[in-house]
């Protein structure tokens, strides 16, 4: 908005009913010189008062907008507004949550909220630790409800009439190593039978730079018939990875580079419109004219290749390792085989990347998956130092 000069406005609220150039002071003039006392004019000061206060209101809004969405959770904190951190009643819909063998309180905690049954990891998890005694929970697919309850949650994992037969999930992310122990539990097909199968690379059809199932074992819900042996089930898997890829209008020729990219965006990005920002900034680095050294520097990567499958952290010395073929920080290009199973947005966004310059990416806040884009250098530090800001303040990350 353009707020008119002081002068200009009394000039044009003085000139509306006279004709001719006026001075600015002429009711003044008129009764120094004993003429009729000039009428008060009240039009150009309220209006003055009226858009000030428009702007400085305006301003300290925008202003609070700002503050309140870079710091909200911080405000709510120190002024006592913390949003409760569980659902309240049974829940509705519907989930499924795969419990593994060896899972822990902390991992269980992890799948329900991922899932979207409880509304955090620490309402689950805190009422665990609050328990006389453990529960007892025992390996498979249970059939819950969204938006429950801690409480409510606990209750139903508990519930044997809650267990899926036959029945396993395969979470967007989940790299093969630790899909088929998944797989084993739900359909009792042991896991060494498992393992042997995936060994056979070549019976699945894969593409012919394809050294393991990794990035063709679609992650989703199944249901299997029994009787299915190990192969059989893996099929089931790679085809439905096939049919995503043919319904996104992938041609069988370009599967192979669609699931690397796609592989490397489903362990990167966090909210879904972030997942084509993520896709840009890594086809933007692969870009010579916009980034000469073609490192991808993923710590996902990195990860992947020490066998840190549930983590993208990774130390100085493992981002230095030259001997991790997939150590982006290191070796230039794409990364060289997939590192997880993508779904559906992710082989979209590896499709259809956003239009941007940006060349940098941090998540930083880990709670809400928020992540600061950037184009330059000193852009990322800032973002950087936000991250860090965020960390300092939930130690529980570290």
């Amino acid at each position: 908005m353009t707020i008119p000069a002081f002068e200009d406005l009394l000039a044009e609220d003085d000139t509306a009913n006279d004709s001719g150039p006026q001075p600015i002071h002429r009711g003044r003039r008129r009764a120094l010189a004993g003429g009729e006392p000039p009428k008060r004019r009240r039009g150009h000061r309220g209006l003055i008062a009226l858009i000030v206060s428009i702007v400085v209101v305006g301003g300290l809004v925008a202003c609070a907008a700002v503050v309140w969405t870079s710091y909200e959770p911080q405000i709510r904190k120190v002024l006592g507004w913390e949003e409760p951190n569980d659902y309240e009643g049974a829940g509705s819909g519907e989930a499924v949550v795969m419990v593994n063998e060896g899972d822990i309180g902390e991992d269980i905690a992890t799948s329900l909220h991922d899932a979207g049954v409880t509304k955090s990891f620490d309402a689950f998890y805190d009422l665990l630790l609050a328990q006389p005694t453990q529960p007892e929970f025992f390996p498979g697919a249970y059939k819950l409800k969204l938006k429950m309850s801690a409480k409510s949650a606990l209750a139903a994992l508990t519930d044997e009439a809650n267990r899926m037969e036959d029945t396993f999930v395969i979470p967007e992310g989940t790299a093969e190593q630790d899909a088929l122990p998944s797989i084993a539990e739900g359909t009792g097909i042991p896991l060494e039978e498992l393992q042997a199968a995936a060994a056979d690379v070549a019976s699945f059809g894969l593409p012919a730079e394809a050294t393991s199932l990794e990035g063709f074992l679609f992650p989703a819900t199944y249901s299997l018939p029994d009787g299915g042996d190990a192969h059989a089930v893996l099929q089931t898997l790679v085809n439905r990875s096939f049919q995503a890829l043919d319904d996104a209008g992938v041609k069988p020729e370009d599967r192979w580079k669609t699931i690397v990219l796609a592989s490397l965006i489903q362990k990167e990005a966090g909210l879904r419109d972030d997942y084509y920002k993520v896709s840009r900034v890594f086809l933007n680095r692969l870009d010579p004219a916009q980034w000469e050294s073609g490192l991808l520097q993923s710590d996902a990567t990195v990860a992947y290749g020490t066998g840190n499958t549930h983590r993208v952290s990774t130390t100085d010395a493992e981002r230095a390792d030259a001997s991790n073929p997939y150590n982006t920080y290191v070796h230039p290009g794409m990364v060289v085989r997939p590192i997880s199973n993508p779904g559906d947005l992710a082989i979209d966004a590896a499709l259809h990347p956003a239009d941007g310059p940006w060349l940098y990416f941090v998540t930083w806040n880990l709670d809400s998956g928020e992540t600061i884009f950037s184009t330059t250098q000193e852009e990322h530090e800032a973002a950087v130092d936000k991250w860090l800001s965020w960390m300092d303040e939930h130690p529980e990350y570290q």
